[in-house]
């Protein structure tokens, strides 16, 4: 039994786990909140399960206390479903959703496993690290908590991301097309619809022309950002989600994005060069420790969101459309810090503690 929040970032990882326990010949299930929706037709499961679920951010007393009552109605959904099941391993991706499951397992008796997929234990994973029989992490470094029984893995990549990693970078010359890839995570990202198109007409004429850009971006920005391209001519693909994201990013000379960990992950497993944005409210600044890794082998530029001006990222475009070679090498140096053997060693884990 796997359970995660209902976001990209806790569930990839988690599908990617899930293929290949299948391929091994378990019979998986899920365990999520109602977002989990979107993403349900690739994940192979034999039964998702919604468990009630809520977060504790707020400081009001009566919202806490609202949330607190959900979390345990989500536990008591939790106990009966663990009855039913009877797993032989219960593996937490983080998000607050896996707190009722987690917590029941634990309780039962049932071995259990978190996976970190930041650099940093997210407010779940540290409330659950210390009860767990394994803690797996994405990343090097537990956040100056003291837990043992940490294994540092990898983030597991989807057979998607695998695929994509096959592809050789794109070569160019400099006169040629150049694929810029833009997303912010699986909400998008509202300042890269603000800032981009302003960069853009920045640029010398020739590379305006040059430019193919393919960007996420939430509902509301969709059609402003579309008739802001159109309007400098640019050729552009814009959209709230593309559930084809590895191949755009095997075709993208460029990527510009935020630092999540699937996200660094899955750069870098496939190799491609990227400017990393870390979300600069994070409570624990996971985002920008996910970067270090890769940025520390050049195979990405982090920019920090207050310093990404117009002007900046206007520049760091004219550089890499001047000097393929170099963003070439950046993609090698990217690929160098890829972990695409994650899940199957994750997998090996839950064998061992089962």
């Amino acid at each position: 039994m796997l359970c995660a929040g209902g976001t990209g970032g806790h569930l990839f990882p988690a599908q990617a786990l899930a293929h290949v326990l299948v391929e091994r010949g378990y019979e998986v299930h899920l365990a999520a909140d109602e977002r989990v929706r979107k993403f349900a037709d690739d994940f192979p499961a034999t039964e998702i399960h919604q468990i009630r679920s809520a977060t504790i951010g707020s400081k009001n007393p009566l919202r806490v206390t609202k949330s607190l009552m959900t979390l345990f109605a989500g536990y008591r959904q939790s106990q009966a479903l663990l009855k039913k099941l009877n797993p032989v391993v219960v593996a937490g991706f983080g998000g607050y959703p896996t707190l009722p499951p987690m917590f029941g397992a634990v309780r039962k008796g049932i071995p259990t496993l978190v996976h970190e997929q930041n650099a940093v234990l997210g407010r779940a994973n540290r409330l659950l690290a210390p009860r767990v029989s394994l803690v797996a992490m994405g990343f090097e470094g537990v956040a100056g908590q003291a837990i043992s029984r940490v294994k540092v893995l990898g983030n597991p990549v989807r057979p998607a991301v695998i695929e994509a990693a096959a592809s050789a970078y794109p070569s160019r010359k400099v006169s040629d097309p150049f694929h810029l890839l833009v997303f912010g995570g699986s909400q998008g990202a509202a300042y890269f619809s603000e800032v981009l198109p302003q960069a853009c007409r920045l640029l010398p004429e020739e590379m305006i022309f040059q430019l193919r850009i393919v960007q996420q971006a939430r509902p509301d920005d969709i059609e402003p950002l579309r008739h802001a391209f159109e309007a400098a001519g640019i050729k552009a693909e814009v959209e709230t989600f593309f559930k084809d994201m590895p191949e755009r990013i095997s075709k993208s000379h460029l990527v510009v994005s935020r630092a999540g960990a699937s996200t660094v992950s899955e750069l870098a497993v496939i190799g491609r060069p990227a400017i990393l944005v870390p979300y600069p409210h994070a409570l624990d600044h996971d985002q920008a420790a996910n970067a270090a890794s890769v940025a520390k082998a050049g195979g990405a530029h982090i920019i920090k969101q207050d310093k990404l001006t117009p002007e900046t990222l206007a520049k760091e475009l004219i550089s890499a459309i001047k000097d393929p070679k170099k963003l070439a090498l950046a993609g090698k140096n990217a690929k160098k810090t890829g972990k695409p053997n994650a899940a199957e060693a994750l997998a090996d884990c839950i064998e061992q503690i089962a």
